[in-house]
């Protein structure tokens, strides 16, 4: 029913691009920030430099911790800043400076437009429940439980492994399998009786390099391909897809075409296409920020 092996009793899913749609809102946030800062650099050649791509969204700061995808894309072109302190005001020219004003951006976003969920993904992680499987969320985003309070999900999981705890635990971020394998030793689980639910390329590296029973990847940019040759075992454009396999799902390759064929759609690498069906609208919570 839910697409898994049988030996699998715990779920540990990403939150943007996979529960929720706040991927957009994150990459959106990435631009904005990184073409600020690009307005006034030059290359080694002395030319502007380029703005912030999708595909420098998928390659350097998608599922990455916030302060590792800032170091990673300002490194790939050949910029070097100091680190600097978490209290360095937004925007300063520090690596914490950047970071922050990014993690501003997207939290005004995230007020203003509110919260979207993927309903494929709820109707998921319910009948899960109903399963009796054991869930956690492991996101990169310090903000984490606020987007799951604001979606309405935060009771539908017994555990959540967020950069804040990454950061008081000293774990290693994606494309490490460190907070995986946390949210699973939390849950009284061992990888090979866990299953990753993942988006981003990071993650379903992560989710290979910890060796857990199964790595599903989320397409909803259409890199399943990249999906599936970076770690995941199976790769679906929507998680509901998953309630309809009578057993175990079909994975590698050959998932990847399956997903592309099923209407996944291209996009521009790092802005989803409009899935269907549409997802629900939350309005983000007085508490959230």
């Amino acid at each position: 029913m839910l697409g898994l092996p049988p030996e699998v009793q715990a779920l540990l899913f990403d939150l943007d691009g996979v529960l929720t749609r706040t991927a957009t809102q994150h990459a959106a946030a990435w631009k904005q920030m990184f073409d600020d800062f690009l307005a006034g650099q030059v290359d080694g050649g002395g030319s502007p430099q380029a703005p912030f791509t999708g595909q420098d969204y998928d390659r350097y700061v998608d599922g990455r911790p916030r302060l590792d995808g800032t170091r990673a894309f300002l490194a790939s072109r050949g910029i070097e800043l100091p680190e600097g302190t978490p209290a360095d005001p937004p925007g300063t020219a520090t690596v914490y400076g950047l970071s922050n004003r990014k993690n501003d951006l997207v939290l005004a976003m995230m007020a203003k437009d509110g919260v979207e969920v993927y309903p494929g993904s709820v109707r998921y992680v319910d009948e899960a429940r109903r399963a009796g499987l054991k869930m956690a969320v492991v996101s990169s985003s310090a903000n984490a439980r606020d987007v799951l309070q604001s979606a309405g999900l935060a009771d539908r999981f017994d555990v959540v492994v967020d950069g804040r705890v990454a950061r008081e635990q000293g774990l290693a971020g994606k494309p490490a399998p460190d907070t995986f394998l946390a949210a699973a030793r939390a849950l009284g689980a061992g990888a090979a009786e866990a299953a990753v639910f993942e988006d981003a390329i990071a993650g379903v590296e992560a989710g290979r390099a910890g060796d857990f029973a199964r790595v599903v990847g989320v397409d909803r940019v259409g890199q399943a391909a990249d999906l599936a040759s970076h770690g995941a075992d199976v790769v679906v454009a929507d998680l509901a897809e998953l309630l309809d396999e009578p057993g175990p799902a079909t994975g590698g390759a050959d998932a990847a075409v399956a997903a592309e064929a099923g209407g996944s759609g291209a996009a521009e690498p790092g802005r989803p296409h409009e899935p269907d069906p549409e997802p629900e609208q939350v309005e983000r919570g007085a508490g959230s920020s």
